[in-house]
């Protein structure tokens, strides 16, 4: 409860902040969980093996990465997460998580600024999640440059 409140805050913060970036110093960083279980295909971190079969979000989340021309990263867990909002071009996150993961996420790479699209978790925790590709599209856009 106080996790997803807290991301509910962070994103107005955000958005009325104003933040603006280029498509080439925006990540969105999403979890390994969103690919199926059982998937043929092992997904590395820029997430490029997948062949877009359409069982799960991942073939969204590559097209939209491809819209707007941003970086896209998987991460297995929070460390991981980190390494990849580190880079030096990374000026700005949209980050697709659950509540908890996107919470801690947020607190680690302050003061970079970060929206938060929770996942859609019909299989519980950490397996075979979904998302809202409307969601995780509006969360790019308003972070882009015009």
């Amino acid at each position: 409860m106080f996790s997803r409140l807290f991301v509910s805050l962070n994103n107005l913060l955000t958005r009325l902040r104003r933040i603006k970036v280029s498509p080439e110093n925006l990540l969105l960083l999403v979890p390994r969980c969103l690919q199926r279980t059982g998937c043929a295909q092992t997904l590395g971190e820029i997430i490029d093996d997948c062949n877009a079969c359409g069982q799960c979000g991942v073939t969204d989340l590559l097209a939209i990465r491809d819209e707007f021309g941003i970086h896209c990263s998987m991460a297995a867990g929070g460390r991981e997460a980190l390494a990849f909002v580190r880079d030096p071009k990374i000026k700005a996150v949209v980050a697709v998580a659950c509540e908890k993961e996107l919470a801690q996420g947020i607190l680690a790479v302050f003061p970079m600024p970060v929206l938060g699209v929770l996942n859609i978790q019909t299989n519980g925790p950490c397996r075979n999640t979904q998302i809202n590709p409307d969601l995780v599209r509006e969360a790019v856009r308003s972070m882009l440059k015009d």
